[in-house]
């Protein structure tokens, strides 16, 4: 008697991304909103999802909202976000004194 054992082998080359230092909120070009950052995406070889081999790399800019994405190239970078404070609208001059 002959016995057939039939053993899925499940295999491909996934992305992962993973973010990198430059904590500096950038805005997305695409969708405005200030969620890029810089990253690190890798393609692995994944045999029964365990990555084994590494197949490449890059860094690159990642929006987390929108999906936008594009290298790193030298001299250019998304803009910076400016969260810095400006100082008090016009006509007020500072917070009210404290009483002694």
């Amino acid at each position: 008697m002959d016995l057939f054992f039939c053993i899925p082998i499940i295999f491909g080359c996934p992305t992962k991304i993973k973010p990198e230092g430059d904590p500096t909120p950038r805005i997305c070009p695409r969708c405005h909103n200030v969620a890029v950052q810089r990253a690190k995406s890798r393609t692995w070889f994944e045999l029964c999802f365990v990555p084994l081999i590494p197949m490449g790399s890059k860094h690159i800019w990642i929006c987390s909202i929108c999906q936008w994405s594009v290298p790193l190239q030298p001299n250019w970078e998304p803009q910076q976000a400016n969260f810095g404070y400006q100082g008090p609208p016009y006509g007020v001059a500072g917070p009210p004194p404290r009483p002694h």
